[in-house]
């Protein structure tokens, strides 16, 4: 055993003991959560094969069997260990041969030390079998942090899906993402594994302990986020805004926080837990998502993100009663059909700053483009409405149109069938009536009749049969 190994076998397991409950968001636990390592260690016929001088089967036993014992007196700390292809000779080609041959407990170091002493590497390489097993290992608690580490020199050997069926396990909380250890594995080793979590490639032991130096930098510390939003210049002004941290394999929110900044404008510092990967959501008017966020575990991170907002602001025309009662806006990105948000006249809503499309919804509908600002208000309003009134004992078709300035017309309004009575507000303009009545026996009966509308004004179109 090389002391080095064995000491950083250590520190890597002791630091997944730093990270924060995944699934409760933001509440802090009002007693220590309980942590269980499940090892899945891989008991293949060829973990027989030589690892410079001694078999990868002795290596990872003496290894863990080491690492096991000096956590044996971490409170708040359960281990299990899991092994397979130990049971069945390779030639029988066993593929449910998996077995936990240690479940959880506190202090169990003795009883796993003397399970793999007896444990022989000879047969298959069940991984989707294991990992799916592996879901029954962990006791049903949703308050504890499972965390599982597969240590193996090879891949599937029984036409399973190890990646499905760990991202499955994940997003139904079984354990958080998993630590994968290959062994003197070959270069495109990993391209297999990597789906499956966290993949770690030791082709060698110099390459191993190179690889458990940099874990032990990245997660033996705490991790820390601080998120600035920052106006268009880069100015960390912003706050106030939700964001969420969203886990990017589970596809769950794992932390939802309001941004706060303090009185000295610095962001506050969040703990997160470093051994899953996010993406990052802040809840502004539209979002911004930032994915795949650059945490380095370990490390006190400070991402920042540009967020200048100003505020558009709804205002109704002063008039009482209004004729249309509640009038609402969509607005939009310009040149999006997406809505960004739809809102009624009379409210305020902070956006980001950029060019939108605001289409109220009067009669006829107004679509206005507007700027927003950092830190500055924008108004939109619309003209105080005139009303049409239609008289008439005729029943038929019509439609009401808009005549613009070019002398072309825009449809506006279908006439309801069934009412001889009509009365509607409408925005001041120039407008057509066509209408058919039912009884007519061709098109060239239609009636046309242009009439304008005017503010606070009711403009009569009479209709009658001769």
């Amino acid at each position: 055993m090389r002391p080095l190994v064995y000491l950083r076998w250590i520190v890597l397991l002791s630091s997944l003991l730093l990270g924060l409950p995944t699934h409760a968001q933001n509440a802090e636990p009002e007693r220590p959560k309980t942590t269980r390592i499940l090892f899945v260690l891989d008991a293949s016929g060829s973990m027989m094969a030589p690892w410079e001088g001694r078999p990868r089967w002795d290596v990872a036993r003496s290894l863990l069997s080491k690492m096991v014992d000096s956590l044996n007196a971490y409170p708040n700390l359960q281990l299990g260990l899991r092994a397979y292809g130990h049971q069945h000779p390779n030639s029988e080609n066993n593929c449910e041969d998996s077995k936990l041959e240690v479940p959880f407990a506190p202090k169990n170091a003795k009883a796993i030390k003397a399970r793999l002493a007896t444990l022989k590497a000879q047969g298959n390489t069940p991984i989707t079998y294991s990992i799916l097993q592996s879901a029954n290992d962990f006791p049903v608690d949703k308050s504890s942090r499972n965390v599982l580490i597969l240590i193996t020199d090879g891949l599937e050997s029984c036409k399973g899906d190890p990646c499905a069926t760990s991202v499955a396990l994940q997003r139904k909380h079984v354990f958080l993402r998993p630590f994968i250890i290959g062994l003197g594995a070959e270069r495109d080793f990993g391209k297999q594994l990597e789906c499956l979590g966290q993949y770690y490639n030791a082709a060698d032991v110099s390459t191993f302990r190179t690889i458990l130096d940099n874990v032990i930098s990245q997660t033996l510390t705490k991790t820390t986020v601080s998120v600035n939003l920052t106006d268009e210049a880069g100015k960390p002004v912003e706050s106030n805004v939700n964001m969420t941290f969203v886990n990017n394999v589970t596809e769950t929110p794992e932390y939802n926080y309001v941004h706060y900044r303090d009185a000295q404008g610095k962001a506050d510092v969040l703990d997160i837990d470093a051994l899953q990967s996010y993406d990052l959501v802040i809840n502004t008017v539209p979002p911004v998502r930032q994915q795949n966020l650059p945490i380095k575990p370990g490390k006190a991170n400070v991402l920042t993100y540009k967020t200048p907002q100003g505020t558009l602001s709804l205002q109704s025309p002063n008039i009482s009663p209004n004729p249309y009662g509640k009038v609402d806006a969509v607005v939009r990105a310009q040149g999006s059909a997406a809505t960004v948000v739809s809102l009624p006249f009379g409210t305020k809503q902070k956006l980001l700053a950029g060019n939108y499309e605001v289409e109220l919804l009067t009669l006829p509908r107004i679509v206005r483009r507007i700027s927003i600002r950092q830190g500055q208000e924008t108004a939109v309003t619309y003209d105080a409405p005139g009303a049409l009134n239609i008289v008439t004992d005729l029943k038929g078709y019509g439609s009401i149109y808009r005549l613009n300035n070019d002398e072309s017309q825009t449809w506006v309004y279908n006439l309801p069938e069934g009412s001889s009575k009509i009365n509607l507000p409408m925005q001041p303009g120039a407008y057509r009536l066509v209408f058919r009545t039912r009884t007519a026996t061709g098109s060239k009966f239609t009636d046309v009749r242009n009439f304008s509308i005017r503010s606070g004004q009711t403009s009569s179109v009479s209709m009658f049969s001769k």
